[in-house]
Order: C-alpha cells, then structure tokens, then sequence
C-alpha cells in the first residue's frame, strides 16, 4: 500500500487471516488504502519505530488492532497499553493462520526486526524486511519475498559526484539500507526453489534504477519480481 522513506505499509492475507507488515502512512491512508477494512486486519507487525514505518501504531491501537514490535520500538514510539504486545528475535507468534517468527537486522534503530512469516492454511512461507543493510540468516521454502532494494552501489556514488546527496548520508545509507548488490548475495544464499514472486521495496529515487534492479533480480531468481 506504500514503500518509500515517506511511508510503508504492507498487506498480507491467506485468504483466511491477514497483517498488516508496518504502518508508515496516517490512518486516514491506511483505511484508504484497504478499502475502509482495516477492521479485517488481525494484527500489524512493525519492524522499527521510525516514522515511516510506525505512523499509524497508536492509531491502529485505538481500533482495537494489536501491535506487535521490539521493545525497543516500543519504547522509541512511547507506544503503551495492552495492545502493544513485545516480541524477540527469533521468537514465534501465532496470529490464526500465519506463524510469524521475528529476526534481528541491520539498521539504525533501536531493536529493528524482520518478520519470516508461514501460513498454516495454505503452506506459502514469506520473509519480509526493510531497512536493513543485510540479513545474516538463511531461509529454506521460501514462495514469497517482500525486500528492501533501496540503492545500487554506483549509483549511491553517482549522487554524490552529482550533488544530489551528501558523503556523510550517503555513507549512512550504505551502512543501514539493503543494496542492489547485497540484495542479490541474500538471494543466491537462499533455497529459492520453491519462489514464486519476489517484491522489491523501499527503492530510492535518486539511488537506485528501477528497470535495471528488476531485470538483475530475474536474472538471479528465474521468477516475477514487482516493484513498489
């Protein structure tokens, strides 16, 4: 429903439960954007407490929709109340039909996680993650991957040769942002044999080069690759 550094927020369903996977964008785009059935939504899983990613947590929160994040996210949002539930890396929360187990990543944040979610009534695995500069695990069944490509590594350069951004944010971007090239050592280093679609997000619009990134991932993966 949104992928960008001015909002995420993702939809996910099997047909019988449905997440939502960060919640970056205001309420209002949020009931917008699903149709005005956020009352249909379980659960919202958020990474890190960044604006971009957590928004609308509180919001939500009111509706009645749990949240579930880091401690860390928590405490950065100043989110409290029993509709706030922590979770830990590597642990496994069952929200009807799906199996999400968390992971630590890469960011500048306090606590950030991705999310390794399964559902039970149709067997599709998905990982999701944003704003990370790299996953160290490995997974194995994967049929959905929703990844952060935010830029290529010439072309994060190019902007700095070019003005357009600073060394210092460009350096900070390098160390805390998923590139085209880490993206693909991520994906040969995982069992892709049963992938279906494969999601790229969170792209940059001065660092990355969209058709190029697409066709890279094909190359690599043999499947439909999205961009958002």
């Amino acid at each position: 429903m949104a992928s960008g550094s001015t909002g995420n927020a993702t939809k996910i369903s099997d047909g019988v439960t449905s997440l939502l996977l960060d919640a970056g964008i205001t309420i209002n785009e949020l009931e917008k954007r699903t149709k005005f059935t956020l009352s249909n939504i379980s659960a919202c899983f958020c990474t890190h407490e960044h604006a971009d990613h957590s928004k609308a947590i509180k919001d939500l929160a009111k509706r009645g929709i749990d949240i579930y994040a880091s401690k860390g996210t928590f405490t950065e949002t100043k989110a409290v109340g029993h509709r706030f539930h922590v979770i830990f890396a590597l642990s496994v929360t069952t929200i009807g039909t799906f199996q999400v187990m968390a992971f630590d990543v890469r960011h500048d944040a306090a606590e950030p996680l991705g999310f390794l979610i399964e559902s039970k009534a149709t067997g599709d695995k998905l990982v999701y993650f944003s704003d990370t500069a790299y996953i160290k695990y490995t997974f194995t069944g994967l049929t959905h991957i929703i990844a952060e490509c935010n830029h290529g590594e010439h072309e994060l350069q190019q902007s700095v040769q070019d003005g357009i951004i600073s060394p210092k944010l460009a350096a900070r971007i390098a160390k805390t942002h998923m590139s085209i090239e880490r993206l693909l050592i991520f994906l040969e280093s995982n069992d892709l044999s049963k992938l279906k679609a494969i999601h790229l997000i969170h792209m940059s619009d001065n660092n990355s080069n969209e058709i190029m990134f697409k066709q890279r991932v094909q190359q690599v993966t043999g499947t439909e690759v999205y961009v958002y």
